[in-house]
């Protein structure tokens, strides 16, 4: 299992907005049919609301992808 960072600025996330951001999927629309379909996890539990808020650290599994949420360090 290869797991990706995907460095964000500032948290909290909404899932739907993070499937967006790491381009997992084109859209909101596109990622609220497969949140709610059942085809993503969040730390390896089932999860169908897109409004799920997401911490530093959390895996995200979609698709046969596997994305950590990163918050990316102020300089």
């Amino acid at each position: 299992m290869d797991i990706k960072p995907v460095f964000i600025r500032t948290l909290p996330i909404r899932l739907g907005q993070f499937l967006k951001f790491a381009n997992a999927v084109q859209d909101g629309f596109e990622a609220r049919i497969h949140i709610t379909e059942g085809e993503v996890k969040v730390n390896g539990e089932l999860e169908l609301r897109r409004g799920r808020q997401l911490a530093d650290g959390d895996v995200i599994e979609y698709a046969n992808l596997f994305l950590q949420v990163k918050l990316q360090e102020k300089p």
